[in-house]
């Protein structure tokens, strides 16, 4: 078996002197946080659907929400790239060290400094981006026509600072996680989503009532307020927590240090992905009006799964991990990996089958309404059915990656990510140009990166830890195909019976036979995972008894 590597002396604090040791603990997975997680980031999922639903209603899919949908991603890279991916994970994987080793003065201490350090960075790169946005707008949208792209200009200066807010909001997120307090940092991106609506709708009205060009505006000023919302609501629980924030900017401490070093190649990594979007939205952009907004609700709605199951799992996993890589329990590490990705798998396969065999349907009940139209609905739809294919992939992808950090191996998906990149280009110019598939070419194109990137990573990390538990991972994945099939079978028949009609149908007749298809299919795959013993279902089932049987 591969040794076991511990984290090097740079990257974790030493013990303060006289200080106790700290006895080791056995943990395992908290199925019950991860719970909590789902249900919080399931109320912000349903509520940015519920977002998307409005907004495509009072616009449409055409050129107005094409230029917001452009103007919002432009901020939400820099987000990706720094604030809810490189700075979270290694903030939370130092400061969980910290505390373990040195206590929690020394870990609210280094808090301070990197919050410092984050306002006056993101705050400078802020005014940047306001300052260069004609110029970040011409090149991920070079297929906008002019006063598109001027209207996308306009809407990106007043998101720009956008990232300040969410910046600071995923840096509280990370103190809070790593206290083991999940509910109140997944809840606070349904405020960001409440802020959005009522604000944008609301500004967008008193700008325009007939919510034509200008009334986008409203949506953009509202995207500001739904930022800092998500920012405030997680203040009071930080400060019941004994922390306060006061300025520091002794960014030399070893600990900031340590967490730049995390960052550098995870920023590289995550960089690697924003050039895929980079790259996906120059395509897109030269499809004509429409395929930006229906990519972005498709890709939506895949994220509800995946932020219900991956995103939960992966954000109580990430503690759990650095605090047995720290302490070097190899067999906890794995068996708890190993556990993560099968919940995975367990959570996102069926809902990939039942996305991919009732997108029509769906896209149509959820999105279909004012001047989001039936043929936006189809064409939507077709995307999301490419887009679900890498569903699990991506859910799994949250659990594994965090492992690499844990691990000290941050460079390993830095270099896959490389690879995705000239792999993206090659598919989205295969699919999209050489075979015609249009936007349905970018879809499928992320979702291969998606799973190859899976792939490549499993390989690498059973190479370094000797062993996965890859003989419980495929006893699950050949049980759950059984499952599956009768999953898929009972949304066939409901597509093609109950449903068959659903393109012409009422909206409230389709929504209710809709519903009744999902929960036969749910119910369906329950009972036969259940009959075939699949223990991670039980496990599942067994909390959910036990959290009844509490309430």
């Amino acid at each position: 078996m591969v040794p076991w590597r511990r984290m090097p002396q740079t990257d974790i604090p030493a013990a303060a002197p006289g200080a106790a040791p700290v006895a080791p603990r056995h943990e395992k997975l908290n199925t019950r946080a991860a719970g909590v997680v789902a249900l919080a980031v399931l109320g912000s999922r349903v509520l940015g659907l519920v977002r998307d639903t409005i907004f495509g209603s009072l616009f449409g899919a055409g050129e107005y929400m094409d230029a917001f949908i452009m103007a919002f991603r432009i901020p939400n890279l820099l987000r990706d790239l720094f604030a809810e991916g490189a700075l979270s994970t290694a903030f939370i994987t130092v400061f969980t060290k910290t505390a373990a080793v040195e206590g929690d003065e020394a870990a609210w201490a280094l808090a301070n400094k990197v919050a410092t350090a984050a306002a006056v960075i993101v705050s400078l790169l802020t005014i940047l981006g306001v300052v260069c946005a004609p110029w970040i707008v011409a090149l991920l949208a070079p297929g906008f026509d002019p006063a598109k792209a001027a209207l996308t200009v306009t809407l990106t200066r007043i998101m720009y600072p956008f990232i300040l807010l969410v910046s600071l909001a995923a840096l509280v997120m990370g103190m809070l996680n790593a206290k083991n307090v999940f509910g109140i940092p997944a809840t606070a991106s349904s405020f960001f989503n409440l802020g959005s609506i009522i604000a944008g709708v609301g500004i967008g009205w008193l700008i325009d009532p007939h919510f034509g060009q200008r009334a986008i505006l409203g949506l953009a000023f509202g995207t500001l307020i739904g930022g800092a919302m998500q920012l405030g609501v997680q203040l009071p629980s930080l400060k019941r927590l004994g922390y306060r924030f006061r300025p520091d900017f002794d960014w030399r401490d070893r600990g900031v240090k340590a967490i730049l070093r995390l960052m550098g190649p995870s920023v590289i990594a995550a960089s690697s992905t924003q050039v895929n979007v980079l790259v996906n939205s120059v395509f897109a952009s030269k499809l004509g009006n429409g395929p930006v907004t229906w990519l972005q609700y498709s890709f939506r709605l895949m994220q509800l799964p995946l932020g219900i199951f991956g995103v939960a799992l992966g954000t109580v996993s990430l503690p759990l991990l650095a605090r047995m890589a720290a302490a070097g329990n190899t067999v906890g590490f794995r068996t708890e990996l190993a556990r993560g990705m099968r919940l995975a798998f367990l959570l996102t396969i069926p809902a990939s089958i039942g996305l991919i065999l009732l997108a029509g349907p769906i896209m149509s009940v959820l999105f279909q309404h004012g001047r989001f139209n039936a043929y936006d609905a189809f064409e939507a739809a077709a995307a999301l059915r490419f887009y679900a294919i890498g569903l699990c992939g991506y859910a799994a992808l949250k659990v594994l990656v965090n492992a690499f950090y844990a691990i000290d191996r941050r460079k390993t998906p830095m270099f896959v990510s490389f690879g995705a990149v000239g792999l993206n280009l090659f598919l989205n110019w295969l699919f999209t140009v050489r075979l015609g598939w249009g936007h349905r070419g970018l879809a499928f194109s992320t979702a291969c990166i998606a799973t190859s990137n899976f792939i490549i990573l499993y390989v690498l990390m059973h190479r370094h830890l000797g062993r996965l538990e890859s003989r419980a991972m495929l006893s699950l994945l050949l049980r759950l195909c059984a499952a599956c099939a009768v999953l898929a079978g009972v949304c066939w028949a409901g597509d093609h019976y109950l449903l068959a009609h659903w393109a012409v149908e009422r909206f409230w007749p389709k929504a209710a036979s809709l519903a009744a298809v999902i929960v036969a299919g749910a119910g369906a795959f329950f009972l036969c995972a259940s009959a075939l013993r699949i223990r991670e279902m039980q496990d599942i089932s067994h909390a959910v008894q036990r959290r009844l049987r509490r309430a």
